[in-house]
């Protein structure tokens, strides 16, 4: 048995901290949640951009740099810097620089951008403790994926956390990745025909001189697919294309993407999707698969922790509280904006059946004033775009949250555009590295699980930290009155 392909050794932890959005489980979140004894996870979407925002915003800290200066290969780092680095920081009005958009096959040069991301926000989660790291990442999000899972493998990742798809291809590039061997995945095309199958590689040899060819293998994560039915786990766990380590089991009431409901798509009286018997999961059945599991969504409370330990899950994974500690990523005054509205009652969660260029139901969080505004319709930053086979034969990549003109220049229903938003741009807003546009910033769009009344029990006494998250959780404090 190799080293990729052997079980992992990692403790099991009780409290997973979840991977929220485009940097709010940002590192300084991971890091404090690892701390403490459990398992931090960093977000890898769109990580790439997240780093070179935060270069072209002068490095606050020197945190990017300090990492940059631990990567394997200083000649990629160096590059990186050059490129993006500014010293004194943007002007206020000035647009940031943006990065070439993911397509099928992308420049070396793209690669290097992605891996050294995912290395710096996995490196600096890492730094100054010996807990485990994890990573969470979307299915949907195809094309960064490879160079981004192994970016965060060259910084001793642990876990690999995947939800928003059927991530079966992705334990067998995990194992590829281990040996610095090339990796494949099939990508999905609109209108190809069915004998006729494309895909997306990487191969991590194009990063390295020749003078400095890795020779050690690396750590293969385990692996933990987000999953919503005992079905999928169970078909997850006999196909997938490698060894898969446990599932998180997410409820539709957990914030982000959630899977629609089974059946055909009911709406209640405020447009909200209908989730009935046939979502539920079966319990029973998951702890017959035999692999761990832990819950997900309205299990963020002492009482859920210990339930979820009596249906026979290793513990929770929690996304909302760990949200609005100060750890997170959201911009202070987003997140402070939030809790002030939570704490008085006014903030609400609606599940949006339309908002996600996704097509998966995506929660959204109402009633705040202070965050909202006006949102301009446009894919420049295109992380969710579909690709389609044109009737030329060549592909051509549209998302229903752009300009509509343009979606339907590109062979697009007119009708799919309809309620859709720039997930990519809003999320980005969140954690205060919204683009700057003619008419003023990108507003955010923040996203939240529907357990708004334990983030104000915590929230009561004032701002809340990743660690009193934690010893709630666990029983070792009261929660404040």
């Amino acid at each position: 048995m190799s080293a990729s392909s052997a079980p992992s050794t990692v403790t099991l932890p009780r409290i997973i901290q979840g991977g929220m959005g485009i940097g709010v489980s940002n590192w300084r979140l991971a890091n404090a949640v690892s701390a403490c004894g459990h398992l931090g996870v960093v977000s890898g979407t769109v990580i790439d951009t997240v780093m070179v925002r935060r270069l072209q915003d002068g490095d606050p800290g020197g945190h990017v740099r300090r990492a940059l200066a631990h990567f394997p290969i200083p000649a990629v780092a160096d590059e990186i810097l050059h490129r993006y680095f500014m010293a004194e920081g943007r002007a206020p009005d000035a647009p940031y620089r943006l990065l070439p958009m993911y397509r099928q096959v992308v420049s070396r040069a793209r690669q290097r951008v992605t891996v050294a991301a995912a290395f710096v926000e996995t490196w600096l989660a890492r730094e100054g403790h010996d807990g485990a790291v994890g990573m969470n990442l979307l299915t949907k999000v195809q094309l960064p994926n490879l160079p981004t899972l192994y970016g965060a493998m060259l910084a001793g990742v642990t876990t690999v956390i995947m939800g928003a798809g059927i991530p079966r291809e992705i334990p067998g590039a995990l194992d590829a990745l281990a040996e610095h061997r090339p990796a494949i995945l099939r990508f999905d095309v609109e209108g190809l025909p069915r004998d006729v199958i494309e895909s997306i590689a990487f191969d991590p040899m194009d990063l390295w001189p020749d003078a400095a060819l890795p020779v050690a293998p690396l750590q293969r994560p385990a692996f933990y697919p987000v999953v919503s039915a005992v079905s999928l786990a169970a078909t997850l766990a006999r196909k997938s294309t490698g060894r898969v380590d446990g599932f998180v089991v997410e409820s539709p009431t957990a914030g982000g993407h959630n899977a629609p409901p089974r059946g055909e798509m009911q709406l209640d009286a405020s447009g909200q999707p209908i989730y009935g018997e046939r979502d539920a999961v079966d319990f029973s059945r998951m702890r017959d698969l035999g692999l761990p599991f832990w819950i997900a969504g309205g299990s963020g409370t002492p009482d859920g922790l210990a339930r979820a330990i009596e249906l026979g899950a290793q513990g929770v994974q929690v996304g909302t509280l760990f949200a609005f500690c100060e750890e997170s990523g959201l911009a202070p005054s987003v997140r402070h904006a939030v809790l002030d509205a939570v704490c008085a009652g006014r903030a609400q969660v609606f599940t949006d059946p339309l908002a996600s260029p996704t097509g998966y139901p995506f929660k959204l969080i109402r009633g705040v004033d202070d965050i909202e505004g006006t949102r301009e319709r446009i894919c420049d930053l295109g992380y969710l775009r579909v690709a389609v086979k044109g009737e030329d034969g060549r592909l051509v990549y549209r998302c229903p949250a752009e300009p509509v003109d343009a979606y339907v220049a590109k062979g697009g229903d007119h009708a799919d555009c309809e309620g859709r938003q720039c997930l990519c741009n809003g999320l980005l807003a969140d954690v205060g590295l919204g683009q700057v546009r003619g008419d003023g910033d990108e507003p955010p769009l923040v996203t939240s699980g529907d357990d708004l009344t334990s983030v104000a029990t915590l929230a009561a006494q004032g701002p809340y930290q990743a660690a009193d998250v934690i010893a709630w959780l666990e029983g070792r404090v009261p929660a404040p009155r």
